[in-house]
């Protein structure tokens, strides 16, 4: 190498560095990246390291995880040390397993685990050349892993083109750029290799070359061969073509000079990505073997692998040379003969038959569409639309092409690439086609969650079922369902009484052929007042066992939780699991799962955690181009920020909430709008607006049909028609919420509506026994913000009533649950009635809560650093039944982290010495220490 001192001295430095560090290198084709890579790789052997190599191969950048599987291939029997868990990722990933695709930081943490293990034995350097072409997959698993090598023997070392985007560009790896060579080092490079070079061309050479050292060394040696007739100029490539043009073009006329026999094998090998190692993690497989090249090697177009013997492509630009230069006739023969060779390997036989059939082929049809489920299943949406796209273009008959694109769409519409999935069945031209059902359903996603258009998207839908239903028992089973799901969607947000009767019709004249499930949906979601009786049950013991069921199924199952107030044992699972979705492309079933966290955060009283899933939800959202999904995050921060007390914060995203929702007849963003600002003016004592705001959801007395936030807000109403002097609406309200049989329906309406009837009753006897009915609610603990408004009620009424004395607990269990939420106007108004009550502001109003000995026994066991599942084993209990505990533990004690357990454990000693002594639940006394 020449000039490169500073590029080497950087890489000596890095391969000696005391603990693992990733560098990128960035630079133009032919800068000499790879030179660098070879240079750094040599030291790193001497030095003692294990060193893997890999390169990307552009005909495999659609393959999930191809370029992992390749990087990692030399390691992978390290795998066998790592526990069960982090090998059942990896085989899944790699297609060993059939399984759900792991999310990228599940797959990064066990490829981390096997570097560490790999690099016990001596430090590990990984090499990748070509980076730009890896896999969207295995690029974000390589960011993610690189980005976590501080401390350990482990340095990743990769070369990017600057001209082509990757994922790389987003990694926030740092990089060394490799820049041209200065005038003076090219000279150098130039006169070293070519020393007999004529002055004018020696000039022309460095004036092309423009210090590039492949150019250097390759455009003299075409100059010679090439010179007969031509002047200087047009010697390269036409006047301003590009660099990497000009040097395919020097790489070209070198290929024309070759016998057919030897051009088809360097296009066989350069569609197979020839030499470059195991790539295909579904079952690997070598690549393609060129034979009998000699010839391309004597002119410079192949090297020899030192290691394997192989012929390999002397630079990545004549691969790409070899196959611009191929007749699309060559190209599709190149591929048939591939495919045949690769018939044992369901993805990459896929990746050329998709290239080389021109007519309907049902066999090859069948292949893509065996192809995308497996790529679906390892975690590459994108790729699986691609080939049910091809397999619908090749497809025989019409039902089997509007099935495939059905499928197609169904994906892409989850992976949240709405355009695509219009585009796709739009480019169906049989008669007919428009009414498809891939086109419905693709119309359909773009519709309403990139315009939200629900009326029109509703008739498409409810028409297209109607077609189905009326078409015999050959109907599709599974399209039906798809679309049955979307119309309960549009239904759901469109929250209009006439549209969700439509629904309900259309769904009982379907007789059997709708599922438990799909009932399930369309009761909880669309009336939960009218319809949502007994479904408690059935959605119990559907969430039972999550672990084999679709995620998108999984996520419509806990918006029917949620609705039924049921959502928090489900959450644990969606946190999980959420982040595979986004990073695997399911992102409509991962946007749908952030708000449900978000929602079940927001009622535990989880708020700066419902602050930060809002703000992610909004980022995912604006990236894809959901607008749907985006407003109705900003309905969720609207509601938070009015709940803590940021009002001009709520009012402003009321606003474009609004704004966007009502001329769109989007009635359930347009509740959630109006549920904010309710509660915004509630939390500003501005009743009046409160009520306005309230009553525009539903009127007092009666609950409005198909609203869904009428039942939500029966806090609201009440305590905004108490304080504006309406008292008689408001005890009709409540009355009616009790006549509703709201108790029976969800445990936080049940706790609601005794607090209402409390707020509401002329009687003091009455009063106080509904707020005991409301206390006693098992799951009122659940629902800490609902909870301490009540007692705030209770606190005042009993305060004119009874005197500030027998105020004072309720009051100041109140004050402390605001403290802890952060609803900073609320626990302003229970210290203003503190103070009434005669507590001095400087009094400390904690309140002992008293748990119960299996409480008491669960926190110290957790104070102590036991997990869930350890807690659990000593208790007999399951590790969600712990957890369900805890999350009613916390707001007790005033905390919401464990690792405030301890003192909040001593504070209640404190407080209360005699608990110590706490009774089993056989009877007999036993001292429990907490430790």
């Amino acid at each position: 190498m020449v000039g490169r001192d500073g590029e080497r001295a950087q890489l000596s430095a890095f391969v000696r560095a005391a603990e693992g560090q990733p560098l990128v290198l960035r630079g133009e084709t032919g800068v000499g990246k790879s030179a660098l890579l070879d240079y750094a790789a040599e030291l790193a052997a001497r030095e003692g390291h294990l060193v893997v190599r890999a390169t990307g191969v552009e005909a495999e950048s659609q393959l999930p995880y191809a370029g992992l599987h390749q990087l990692l291939c030399p390691l992978l029997a390290d795998a066998a040390q790592l526990d069960g868990g982090a090998r059942a990722v990896l085989d899944a990933a790699f297609g060993q397993v059939k399984g759900t695709p792991p999310s990228v930081m599940a797959l990064g943490i066990a490829v981390l685990g096997l570097l560490s293990s790999a690099a016990a034995r001596q430090p590990l350097l990984l090499v990748l050349d070509d980076g730009q072409w890896l896999d969207d997959s295995s690029a974000a698993v390589c960011g993610f892993v690189g980005r976590r090598l501080a401390g350990s023997p482990v340095k990743f070392l990769l070369a990017i083109r600057a001209d082509i985007a990757s994922c790389f560009d987003t990694a926030a790896l740092p990089e060394a750029p490799v820049d041209a060579l200065a005038d003076e080092d090219a000279a150098r490079l130039l006169d070293r290799h070519h020393p007999a070079l004529g002055r004018q061309l020696r000039r022309l050479v460095l004036e092309q070359a423009q210090g590039n050292p492949l150019a250097l060394l390759e455009l003299p040696a075409h100059a010679a061969a090439h010179t007969g007739g031509r002047t200087p100029d047009d010697l390269y490539a036409p006047r301003g073509a590009s660099l990497s043009r000009r040097l395919q073009y020097v790489y070209g006329t070198r290929i024309a000079d070759l016998g057919d026999t030897v051009r088809a094998e360097l296009l066989k090998g350069a569609l197979d990505g020839a030499a470059a190692g195991p790539g295909d993690g579904a079952a690997p497989t070598a690549r393609y073997r060129m034979r009998d090249v000699d010839e391309a090697v004597a002119c410079g177009l192949l090297v020899v692998e030192p290691t394997t013997g192989d012929f390999a492509f002397r630079h990545p630009l004549v691969r790409s040379s070899v196959v611009q230069l191929a007749t699309p006739d060559q190209r599709r023969a190149a591929h048939r003969a591939l495919a045949h060779i690769h018939l044992g390997n369901l993805e990459r036989r896929a990746t050329h038959l998709a290239v080389a059939t021109i007519d309907p082929d049902e066999e090859v049809a069948r292949a893509l569409e065996a192809a995308a489920e497996s790529a679906t299943r390892r975690g590459g949406a994108l790729t699986a639309v691609a080939w049910l796209t091809r397999a619908a273009e090749l497809s025989e008959h019409h039902t089997d092409r509007s099935r495939r694109l059905g499928d197609a769409a169904f994906i892409a519409g989850h992976a949240a690439r709405l355009g695509h999935a219009c585009r796709l069945v739009l480019a169906d031209s049989t008669p007919g086609s428009h009414e498809s059902p891939a086109s419905v359903l693709a119309a359909g996603y773009q519709g309403l969650y990139h315009d939200g258009d629900v009326r029109s998207t509703h008739r498409q839908i409810a028409a297209a079922v109607e077609k189905l239903r009326d078409g015999g028992a050959d109907r599709p089973g599974e399209v039906l369902d798809r679309l049955v799901a979307l119309l309960l969607a549009v239904s759901q947000y469109a929250a209009d009484r006439a549209l969700w009767e439509r629904t309900h019709a259309l769904l009982a004249s379907l007789g059997d052929t709708v599922s438990e499930r799909a009932r399930i949906y369309s009761s909880t979601w669309s009336d939960v007042v009218r319809h949502g009786a007994g479904w408690s049950r059935p959605v119990e013991r559907a969430a039972a066992d999550l672990r084999d069921q679709e995620p998108w199924d999984v996520a419509r199952l806990a918006v029917s939780a949620y609705h039924l107030d049921l959502l928090s044992p489900l959450r644990p699972y969606l946190q999980r699991v959420v982040t595979r979705e986004l990073e695997t492309g399911a992102v409509s079933t991962g946007m749908v799962m952030l708000h449900l966290i978000m929602l079940d955060q927001m009622a535990v009283g989880e708020w700066e955690a419902a602050e930060r899933t809002g703000q992610r939800a909004m980022r995912q959202a604006a990236e894809h181009g959901h607008d749907l999904f985006a407003h109705q995050t900003q309905a969720y921060l609207a509601q938070l920020a009015a709940m803590r007390g940021r009002t001009d914060t709520a009012r402003e995203l009321q606003a474009v909430v609004d704004a966007w929702a009502r001329p769109r007849g989007i009635g359930f963003l347009t509740q959630l709008a109006d549920s904010a600002g309710a509660t915004a003016a509630l939390s500003d004592g501005d009743y009046e607006t409160a009520y306005l705001h309230a009553i525009g959801i539903t009127s007092p007395g009666t609950f409005r049909p198909y609203a869904y936030q009428a039942s939500r807000t029966l806090l609201d109403l009440v305590e905004a028609a108490l304080h504006t002097g309406r008292a008689e609406q408001a005890r009709a309200h409540a009355l009616a919420a009790r006549e509703a049989g709201l108790p029976d329906l969800s445990p936080r309406l049940a706790l609601i509506t005794h607090g209402v009837l409390a707020m509401t009753a002329t009687d003091e006897r009455e009063a106080a026994e509904a707020y005991a009915c409301a206390e006693s609610q098992p799951a009122a603990e659940r629902f800490p913000f609902e909870l301490a408004r009540i007692r705030l009620a209770h606190g005042i009424r009993v305060r004119r009533a009874q005197g500030g004395a027998a105020a004072r607990p309720f009051l100041a269990r109140a004050a402390d649950a605001f403290d802890w939420l952060g609803a900073v106007a609320w626990a302003e108004r229970a210290r203003a009635e503190l103070r009434a009550a005669g507590v001095s502001s400087r009094a400390s109003t904690h309140t002992v809560v008293p748990l119960t000995w299996q409480e008491r026994r669960i926190a110290g066991l957790a104070a102590g650093g036991l997990t869930n599942k350890e807690i659990g084993e000593q208790m007999r209990l399951s590790p969600r039944t712990v957890s369900a505990h805890l999350y009613r533990i916390f707001p007790k004690l005033g905390i919401t982290t464990r690792v405030a357990l301890r003192d909040a454990l001593n504070r209640l000693e404190e407080h209360a010495p005699e608990a110590r002594l706490e009774r089993r639940p056989a009877g007999s006394l036993t001292r429990m220490t907490v430790t």
